[in-house]
């Protein structure tokens, strides 16, 4: 899938922006999606739905008190601002992703019908949420997520599409509080899974909130963005692929950090299963946006390098610190913003699985 590269900007649909740009890859989903794809820098343990006495759907959550603080204020909020770009960038993923799990649903004629209730966990501001509103027109979704400002920006975002009467939020913390949200027809979840300390356990979670024959989608990893060529004529050749090397080596720093880290070979089909669900399919989704890149495009990438820098700094030798300074100069020809050989693309991979019957008949 190639899509056009007037979106509007690129974005970020789950939790975890931080990790995203990192190169993790989908960013989906969110954000962006949730992400889709990430999310400074949210590095709890928690990403997404309804928190033990948390606010009812729909309702505003009012913002941390972060008075003390304009630092980690300031960079929570060009995290949401990344979420979102990324997340608008990769809004022609999940249209043609929704589309597949109407198909895994049932036939085309009635795919829909059934779809009466879903889950967008890890919403991000919600792009995932109007996709899939949009391919369910008869489907009430909720959006899920940790942040209430980008729970806002979601019911800001539907009312603007006019899907306010059919997107609500809801804020959580924790996994096991996925299942007080049941039983619903559909679970998106887009990057979301990473960010806890028990993966599989937040798998069994999600698939509490299943009624029979429900369906839930986890899109993680994929493949991590690529946007500049092996040899930039800056630096060293071949730092796209240190980066990601990097990166790597955080995420897995990070993750022997969360509260209840478990390890666990991360085969997604397998995963889904010991949750007590039927894999049903997995799909890659491939997102590319050809040099010359849009404005747009260019500034989401800014953004990646300007957070990779700040994440990344320590691990990076001297000499691709200050290359990525120099990509980051918005008024050098050789900086991200003008060159002619930047360009966005990277996979997205969705895992599906089914509630046959109740896991209580288990």
């Amino acid at each position: 899938m190639t899509p056009t590269q007037d979106t509007g900007g690129p974005a970020g649909d789950a939790l975890g922006t931080a990790d995203r740009a990192g190169g993790d890859g989908a960013d989906g989903a969110g954000r962006a999606g949730g992400h889709a794809g990430g999310h400074g820098d949210r590095r709890t343990d928690g990403p997404a739905a309804g928190s033990a006495g948390g606010p009812a759907e729909g309702t505003a959550e009012p913002a941390q008190d972060q008075a003390g603080h304009p630092a980690e204020q300031e960079a929570e909020d060009r995290a949401e601002d990344h979420a979102e770009q990324e997340a608008e960038l990769h809004a022609g993923f999940l249209a043609e992703a929704v589309h597949w799990l109407r198909g895994l649903l049932g036939p085309a004629d009635r795919a829909g019908t059934g779809v009466h209730r879903i889950l967008d966990i890890g919403s991000g501001p919600g792009v995932a949420s109007r996709a899939l509103a949009d391919a369910f027109p008869e489907a009430r979704v909720v959006a899920v997520d940790r942040s209430a400002a980008m729970l806002a920006r979601a019911r800001a975002l539907a009312a603007e599409h006019g899907l306010a009467d059919r997107i609500t939020t809801r804020r959580a913390e924790r996994p096991e509080e996925f299942a007080r949200s049941g039983p619903v027809d559909l679970i998106w979840t887009g990057n979301v899974c990473r960010h806890l300390g028990d993966q599989q356990a937040a798998l069994r979670s999600m698939a509490a909130a299943l009624r029979p024959g429900g369906l839930l989608a986890v899109a993680e990893r994929g493949l991590p963005p690529r946007f500049l060529p092996r040899d930039i004529g800056i630096g060293r050749p071949g730092l796209q692929a240190r980066l990601d090397a990097a990166a790597e080596e955080q995420v897995t720093a990070r993750r022997s950090r969360l509260p209840g880290a478990t390890s666990v070979v991360e085969d997604w089909p397998c995963m889904l299963a010991s949750a007590g669900l039927v894999p049903a399919g997995t799909r890659t989704f491939l997102i590319e946006f050809p040099a010359p890149l849009d404005v747009p495009v260019r500034r989401h990438l800014h953004a990646r390098l300007r957070e990779l820098l700040a994440d990344l700094g320590e691990r990076l030798d001297l000499v691709d610190r200050l290359t990525v300074e120099q990509l980051l100069d918005g008024d050098a020809c050789t900086g991200v913003l003008w060159r002619p050989d930047a360009f966005y693309l990277t996979a997205v991979t969705v895992h599906t699985a089914r509630l046959c019957r109740p896991l209580a008949d288990r």
